[in-house]
């Protein structure tokens, strides 16, 4: 099999006559091959110049026509131009080009205009495909670095999405940026439109459809108050939020993640952001319920995917409280046996009653020293899973606890940012107000409520 390309500009008379002998070969013979590249006027001496010096070759006008050897291990082989073509097509063919120039020159015309709809349909069809821009706060932590690949691999957003990244930090991490960028791009997501690196305060959240705040103001009673932790995180979204509203797309949504004053930050996010809608800002606490129900795994010796619905309440990086009385157990190993989705009651199977009360509770510092010593995993995962609950729907009936404006559900004060069970449909949420909550229950929210508001 012979295979020949042909490139040249879309608007030579030379390209003209050597693509009309070369289309009446293919059609004639059952072993020749044409591969044609068209190249606009303005970009031919670039090109040829780049695939000249590629191949080592010597060539300046159009057309230039190669053998292509991939099938015996090498690029090509060059052929030369059009009179090279003729003179290849007469000695081994017995066959050359009777066209006249007039001909020629009207072929070439055709040839420039087709190629120029071509191009503004191509072009026409990459501008429909908008990707949807994530700028990501505080980019150069490990919880950033996990979740690239998380978001980029189709999972989060759906196999048809294509997305862009916006690394925002300040400038003494741009070369922790840089080298993230090129990392990502090495990895070549094909639904990874475009990654970059943003220290410029003025640049961030332009356009931005989700925005994914990192930021962290760790507590350290040695080093400072509680009051100036607040204060500096006060002072981190007094920065964003202004920018989120002026840069970014009117429907953006926030989502507040971290290791300290994730309700706070979503929040104060919301209170200096008052055109987005409020339930545009989350607060994640999906690190919390993982942790939780692999503590509960481990105490019935059986896998923490089949732990459902434990619910977390309150202040997600503060003073939280792990619900247990709506958990379910699916695929549990016991006495009774069961479908795939038949669901066991948790409660019911821990006999260890003094253990849920006394010892689950007690873990609470156990359960923030595990999420705050996560190395990126645990929370960029997290934050995955609730990104594509939000975009394609929670499992049906599955509870997920999510940091939310409160409208007086459950007997909580309006008016602050608190974890509570919420399923996601339609691009939404709710707060599943039909569960019930017994006495201790409401006592407890009462309590972690009035801590939050201090």
């Amino acid at each position: 099999v012979v295979s020949l390309a042909f490139t040249g500009k879309a608007n030579c008379p030379y390209y003209a006559k050597a693509e009309l002998l070369a289309d009446y070969l293919q059609a004639s013979l059952p072993d020749f091959r044409v591969h044609k590249i068209l190249q606009h006027p303005d970009k031919w001496e670039q090109w040829l110049h780049d695939i000249c010096e590629m191949n080592g070759w010597e060539h300046r006008q159009s057309p230039i026509i190669w053998r292509e050897l991939l099938d015996r291990g090498g690029k090509g082989r060059l052929l030369g131009g059009v009179n090279d073509f003729l003179e290849h097509a007469q000695r081994y063919y017995g066959i050359t080009s009777a066209m006249l120039d007039e001909e020629v020159l009207d072929i070439a015309e055709e040839n420039l205009k087709a190629y120029i709809e071509i191009e503004k349909e191509e072009e026409e069809i990459k501008s429909l495909v908008k990707p949807l821009q994530i700028w990501i706060t505080s980019a150069s932590s490990p919880v950033c670095y996990q979740l690239i690949p998380l978001l980029a691999n189709g999972e989060v957003f759906g196999m048809t999405t294509d997305i862009s990244i916006h690394l925002f930090d300040t400038d003494k991490f741009k070369e922790v940026l840089c080298g993230i960028v090129m990392e990502a791009e090495d990895m070549a997501f094909p639904l990874l439109r475009s990654i970059s690196e943003h220290t410029e305060i003025h640049e961030a959240f332009v356009q931005a459809d989700i925005v994914i705040v990192l930021d962290d103001v760790l507590l350290n009673h040695e080093v400072q108050s509680i009051e100036n932790s607040i204060r500096d995180v006060s002072e981190i979204c007094q920065v964003y939020a202004p920018l989120i509203e002026k840069n970014a797309k009117s429907e953006v949504r926030v989502v507040s993640s971290g290791k300290s004053f994730v309700n706070l930050k979503a929040m104060l996010i919301m209170t200096y952001c008052p055109s987005i809608k409020p339930e545009n800002v989350i607060a994640v606490a999906t690190s919390w319920e993982s942790v939780a129900k692999a503590m509960l795994a481990r105490k019935l010796n059986m896998n923490a995917a089949g732990v459902k619905d434990v619910i977390v309440w309150g202040n997600i990086t503060g003073r939280n409280y792990i619900d247990l009385s709506h958990a379910k157990l699916y695929g549990y190993d016991c006495a009774i046996w069961g479908p795939a989705d038949f669901p066991r009651p948790l409660l019911n199977m821990i006999y260890d009653s003094e253990w849920v009360h006394s010892e689950l509770q007690s873990a609470q510092s156990s359960l923030s020293s595990q999420v705050n010593h996560c190395v990126g995993m645990l929370p960029a995962h997290a934050i995955a899973t609730v990104l594509r609950y939000w975009y394609h729907g929670s499992p049906p009936g599955e509870i997920i606890s999510v940091g939310v404006l409160t409208t007086g559900q459950f007997c909580v004060p309006e008016g602050i940012v608190f974890s509570m069970p919420v399923r996601f449909q339609n691009g939404n949420w709710e707060v599943m107000t039909e569960l019930e909550i017994n006495e201790m229950t409401k006592e407890v929210l009462g309590s972690l409520a009035h801590d939050l508001i201090q």
